[in-house]
């Protein structure tokens, strides 16, 4: 037993180093493998397919889940190949305001706020000023021409498809159609007892920097006069 165990001590010592080395050996072969994969990158040459594209299209049909587009006319704005003349969903004041706070954000750089197409971007110089939606010919566009403009562009407008969701689309379309009656209403437009201007709101608080105003409601008799405004 002895000399055996002398033995496996010598061995040991001996081949110790050469061990090590195969170990090492080993774990770089390991890494290298996984580092340098057999895998093709994005728009890779294949001469394995005919069309010698090593990204391949999706199985027709395939759907992504959680986007099943059911309803064509929500993600297109269109009937067939024309452009759709209704809102795929109620237009409520909730509506309006989120319409109103991307077309802030999104369009009113280059469209301006009213829709003119007088916003800050062609005011600086820019060479392609855009049609103001006040023309007779987007006066009378459908609504759906709006929604598929902001999705796939137009001219050296790039789409928003990105930026924006689908329903925030349509919401825009929605706000361009109240801006639209905004700029060309008539007095027949007024409803009836509103006065024309519109009388400004009075302010209960005025607010800081840090909070909002206040507003006084209109069934609330005035600091001014005492008297509660009538519609």
């Amino acid at each position: 037993m002895a000399i055996v165990l002398q033995f496996v001590r010598k061995f040991a010592r001996k081949f110790a180093p050469l061990a090590l080395l195969l170990a090492v050996m080993a774990c770089v072969g390991c890494r290298l493998d996984m580092q340098v994969q057999p895998r093709y990158n994005p728009l890779a040459k294949s001469d394995f397919f005919a069309d010698q594209r090593a990204a391949r299209p999706l199985v027709e049909g395939t759907v992504a889940r959680g986007d099943e587009r059911v309803d064509d006319y929500f993600y297109t704005g269109k009937i067939g190949n024309n452009d759709g003349e209704y809102m795929p969903f109620p237009v409520t004041r909730e509506v309006l305001q989120r319409g109103r706070e991307r077309y802030n954000i999104y369009c009113s750089p280059c469209h301006s706020l009213v829709g003119d197409g007088n916003g800050i971007i062609p005011s600086r110089g820019f060479a392609r000023k855009p049609p103001s939606y006040h023309i007779a010919r987007l006066q009378q566009a459908p609504i759906g021409y709006f929604f598929d403009v902001a999705t796939n562009g137009f001219g050296i407008m790039l789409n928003y498809s990105a930026q924006i969701s689908v329903r925030d689309r349509w919401c825009i379309a929605a706000y361009i159609r109240a801006l639209q009656l905004s700029q060309n209403a008539t007095a027949a437009d007024v409803p009836a007892g509103q006065s024309v201007p519109s009388k400004a709101p009075e302010f209960a608080e005025p607010g800081s920097g840090a909070t909002l105003p206040q507003t006084i409601p209109s069934n609330m008799p005035s600091p001014k006069t005492g008297k509660a405004e009538t519609k």
